[in-house]
Parts: C-alpha cells; sequence; structure tokens
C-alpha cells in the first residue's frame, strides 16, 4: 500500500510539474505567497489558452483523490468492524485512541485541502491562502508524531507536569 501511494503521488507531482513548466508566463513570474501552488500559476498565465489543460489535469487529479479517499474510508469501516469485534474494552480502547486521532489528523487535512482549493476566487487573499496552505501542509504532518508520541507514558508525564507547573521528585 505505501508503494502505491508513493507511485501514485510521484505521478501525480509529475504530471503537475511538466503541465506547470510548460505553461507560459505571461503576468510575470512572481508569486504573492511562499507555495507554488497551481491556482497561482494559473493567474500568472491567465493570457495562454491552457487552462482546459489544467482542467483535464485537474479532473484527472479529483478522480484519484476520490478514488483515495473510498480507500481511506473503506479502510477505517474494516479497521473499527475489527476493533469492535475485540472481546475487552481495555483492547478496544487502546485501538480506538490510536485510530480516532490518526482520523482527527486526517479530516483536518482534509477539509482545509478541500476549502483551499474549493472556495471561491471572490474570498481569496494571499493572507487566507497561506493559512490555508500552512494548515493542511504543515500541521498534519506536525500533528502525528506529536499524537503518536503521547502515547508514551513518560512523555505524558512530562507534558502533564509542563502544564500544570507540578513537579515530581523521583
Amino acid at each position: 500500500m505505501a508503494a502505491a501511494a508513493w507511485a501514485s503521488a510521484f505521478l501525480y507531482s509529475l504530471l503537475h510539474t511538466a503541465n506547470t513548466f510548460s505553461l507560459p508566463l505571461c503576468h510575470g513570474n512572481a508569486l504573492g505567497q511562499f507555495f507554488c501552488e497551481v491556482p497561482h500559476i494559473l493567474k500568472l498565465s491567465s493570457c495562454s489558452n491552457s487552462s482546459l489543460r489544467e482542467l483535464g489535469l485537474l479532473g484527472v487529479s479529483a478522480c484519484l483523490a476520490l478514488g483515495c479517499f473510498v480507500f481511506i474510508v473503506f479502510s477505517y469501516v474494516q479497521i473499527f468492524r475489527a476493533v469492535l469485534r475485540i472481546p475487552s474494552g481495555q483492547g478496544r480502547h487502546k485501538a480506538f485512541s490510536t485510530c480516532l486521532p490518526h482520523l482527527a489528523v486526517l479530516s483536518l487535512f482534509l477539509s482545509t485541502a478541500m476549502f483551499a482549493y474549493l472556495k471561491p476566487p471572490s474570498i481569496s487573499s494571499p493572507s487566507l491562502d497561506l493559512a490555508l496552505s500552512v494548515l493542511y501542509s504543515v500541521v498534519p504532518p506536525g500533528l502525528n508524531p506529536l499524537i503518536y508520541s503521547l502515547r508514551n507514558q513518560e512523555l505524558k508525564a512530562a507534558v502533564w507536569t509542563l502544564m500544570t507547573g507540578e513537579c515530581q521528585e523521583h
């Protein structure tokens, strides 16, 4: 599954990169934000008739994304079915405490990415675009290690001590 995800991500980025480098830029080459994303590049190449080609790529991308989303939902249904078959309540709790934070991070990623790409251009601003880009590209990868490290009891105790200001001597 990891190899399939890597291969599809490589193919997806290769298609967009090839299309991006073939666009003629009519309005200069300076973007008003840190992230170099497709909608902003299309604004710079608005004098050419490349939007139809980009719409085709976005259609293929939407199909790939929908396929990935369906696969993720199907996987989570199977995981939850397996977890609900665990006989002990403690085992179910441990399994859910692993799955639910990952599902929350995935939901954050998907919702911010969808809003960033599907929002109407009328509410677009450089600061909103930058905030959304950071939310879906920086925060989820940063949260995953934090969530999984919080399962470590020693780290939980250290975080609790920092939050409450209590010092415990051993």
